[in-house]
């Protein structure tokens, strides 16, 4: 499971129904399980997203090793769409604000 930052002012976007839209909209596909929002794309068997905290979305995932190159790419591109839509911050600011946190023992 992995914890991510939402930007400030981004809170509305883990709420569940902007969560869901967002996931139906990048995935195609999305039910609730658990309090828990549930899609699958590519080379993502499953992938349970929910707001950890007021400032936190948490995922949690299961992955298809034996796709191609291709569909790899096309999964990874659509998690970090998924990811800038939800959090507010894109991938390289995800991983400025993870090597922090790493850094201050946050982990």
């Amino acid at each position: 499971m992995n914890e991510y930052e939402v930007r400030r002012g981004h809170q509305e976007n883990i709420g569940p129904e902007k969560l869901k839209a967002h996931m139906q909209q990048i995935f195609g596909n999305v039910h609730e399980k658990d309090g828990k929002f549930v899609s699958s794309f590519g080379a993502l068997k499953e992938l349970n997203a929910w707001a950890s905290a007021k400032n936190k979305l948490a995922i949690d995932t299961k992955m298809d090793t034996s796709v191609s190159n291709e569909i790899a790419h096309e999964t990874i591109k659509a998690f970090n769409t998924f990811l800038e839509r939800a959090t507010g911050l894109t991938a390289k600011e995800r991983g400025k604000r993870a090597q922090k946190a790493a850094k201050e023992g946050k982990t």
